[in-house]
């Protein structure tokens, strides 16, 4: 392998050091109140890639403190980003130039968005009076995204772009996260100004509901009360929120058993009792079952995707529901709500827990939801005459790490064995796409979460070959700031997902679903510069997660898994969640 020596980083670091020396940015133009906003708000780390119009923003991060990674593509940029949110709860900062750089953006901006994950995009444009001319790498940027943005600006002046910008990170991380995005023509970024952008603040008329009307919360726990089969159902925002504590202690003060969606697994120990792990398309078997005979669900922080409740129809079909939520807008769009409870899940879970008097009498149902983990165990078959199963691969890297372990992943089959096979035990450590289902996201995601991370936190990237090969640039960056991720490629040859639904549903025509030539991973990882090993084997599995995860570097495993290997259980598409199949002929 080619490693560069501590005598060559320590020249590369001192011919590329910046002069921040801990003095806030001195505005002088519109570039450095950009920047200046971004130190009064607290950022520390930025994702990006250079480029014309945005030239003056990245000359004026020149003195700043504010540590920027430069990435291999702007995508990567923003995924980087939307991760280091999900890890440190701050909001994660991306840039990029004009035209083909903003609209590189735009897949991870429209990520941070399905996932309600608070990223900031900056964006140059070309100069004002050429907007609208088809000036070279101009992109009409606002109007692309709008759809996809909590709320995005058009700088307009030098004086004003600084509060512009604190405002989009103050908007970004408060109620329901989500991404906003700055636009910031060359001539605002480069005109000249003295005026000192203020402290971030959310615009005036942005009020979200903290807390849920005291009446309403007490009739839901009248409700909570008299229910036989009760269900906590934990989404993603719970942990936007900060309240997996809350979530916690009232699923163990009242005994309530508790699913969580994909997003937002952690918030409950998987290891706990009441825990039945997450419900939806290729959930536990358990966790749908309790949602399909529950006769109240108690959903917080969730919008009721489609991969979770199958078919509305179908979806919980003898329970009440309370619906907890600091957007309105969720509030019965695909799930009807019987008991509405608008605010931050955090507060509105105090609440609950102070109006219920007593837990509900629910001894039989809990017994019965222990009788279906018994039941519909997540367990498979490992022959040793049949190729490497990627299930035993994702209980080898759990094994081998700490209960800190932070997880990315791309999307399809390895998303799934990772989130099925780990035992999650706090929130923030599962980092994947969810709602977009942004194939690629793994990798530069595991940049972001390094770069979030305590250094006692071990990140571990499990991919799949057709997702890896979709960012595998990043992994220049990865050995570039010498960044400690270990990446599990789950290498089956397939685009592993679509192989199994063209199987299950396109009588087996495997049109554009495999790789007839793929490259051999390990020696693409020591070409980048990183780590490389070919597992193939069940013995071989054991070292080569240990070496990789001591190793003090970026580091890949290429995994050559079963590529027959199918995700189970699956609820068909707009199935009922408790029609779930445990094979191929139960579709």
């Amino acid at each position: 392998m080619s490693e560069r020596t501590t005598k060559q980083r320590e020249t590369e670091e001192t011919t590329d050091a910046k002069g921040g020396d801990g003095a806030p940015t001195t505005v002088t133009s519109g570039a450095t109140s950009t920047v200046r906003a971004l130190e009064n708000a607290g950022i520390e780390t930025m994702f990006g890639v250079q480029g014309g119009a945005i030239m003056p923003v990245y000359d004026a991060l020149w003195g700043s403190d504010i540590d920027h990674v430069m990435m291999a593509h702007e995508q990567g940029a923003a995924h980087a980003a939307d991760a280091y949110n999900v890890v440190s709860g701050r909001p994660g900062v991306c840039l990029a130039t004009s035209g083909p750089g903003a609209t590189n953006l735009v897949t991870g901006i429209a990520d941070a968005n399905m996932d309600s994950d608070a990223v900031v995009a900056l964006t140059g444009q070309v100069p004002q009076t050429m907007v609208g001319s088809d000036a070279f790498q101009e992109t009409d940027t606002t109007g692309i995204t709008a759809p996809i943005t909590k709320n995005n600006y058009f700088a307009s002046d030098a004086d004003t772009v600084g509060d512009t910008v604190g405002e989009a990170v103050a908007l970004a991380g408060s109620g329901r996260p989500g991404p906003t995005l700055v636009d910031l023509p060359k001539d605002v970024t480069n005109d000249e100004t003295d005026r000192e952008p203020g402290m971030p603040q959310t615009p005036e008329t942005y009020t979200p509901q903290e807390e849920a009307d005291p009446e309403a919360v007490e009739t839901a726990a009248n409700a909570i009360e008299s229910a036989d089969r009760p269900l906590l159902l934990f989404g993603g925002g719970v942990t936007k929120a900060g309240a997996s504590e809350e979530a916690r202690a009232f699923a163990t003060e009242y005994e309530v058993p508790v699913v969580t969606t994909m997003p937002g697994i952690g918030t409950m120990p998987e290891d706990h009792e009441l825990c039945l792990s997450w419900a939806g398309m290729h959930g536990t078997g358990y966790a749908n079952m309790a949602i399909n005979h529950t006769d109240l669900l108690i959903a917080v922080g969730t919008r009721f995707d489609d991969r979770l409740t199958g078919g509305i129809d179908t979806f919980a079909p003898n329970a009440e529901v309370i619906h907890v939520d600091i957007d309105p807008a969720e509030i019965s769009k695909n799930i009807h709500a019987d008991y509405p409870l608008i605010g931050d899940a955090g507060s509105v879970l105090e609440q609950l827990h102070d109006a219920v008097s007593e837990a509900p009498d629910a001894d039989e149902w809990r017994e019965q939801c222990q009788t279906w983990k018994s039941e519909y165990p997540m367990d498979y078959a490992a022959p040793d005459d049949e190729p490497l199963k990627p299930q035993f691969v994702v209980e080898a890297l759990d094994e081998a790490t700490s209960d800190e372990a932070i997880v990315t992943s791309g999307v399809g089959q390895h998303q799934m064995w990772a989130s099925q096979y780990w035992t999650f035990r706090e929130p923030r450590k599962w980092i994947s796409s969810h709602g977009l289902g942004t194939m690629g996201y793994g990798l530069p995601a595991a940049i972001g979460a390094r770069l979030a991370a305590d250094d006692g936190e071990e990140v571990v990237c499990i991919d799949g070959d057709g997702s890896f090969l979709m960012t595998v640039q990043e992994l220049s960056v990865a050995v570039r700031e010498d960044l400690d991720v270990t990446v599990a490629i789950l290498n089956n040859e397939y685009i592993g997902m679509v192989r199994q639904w063209q199987d299950a549903f396109f009588e087996g025509r495997h049109m554009a679903a495999g790789y007839s030539w793929i490259p051999e991973f390990d020696k693409l990882a020591e070409a980048f510069g990183a780590r490389g090993w070919r597992v193939d084997d069940y013995d071989e599995v054991a070292d080569a997660v240990e070496e990789a995860l001591s190793y003090d570097g970026p580091s890949v495993i290429d995994f050559h898994i079963d590529p027959a290997e199918n995700v189970y259980p699956m609820v068909p598409s707009g199935g009922a969640n408790d029609q779930f199949a445990l094979s191929e002929d139960q579709l």
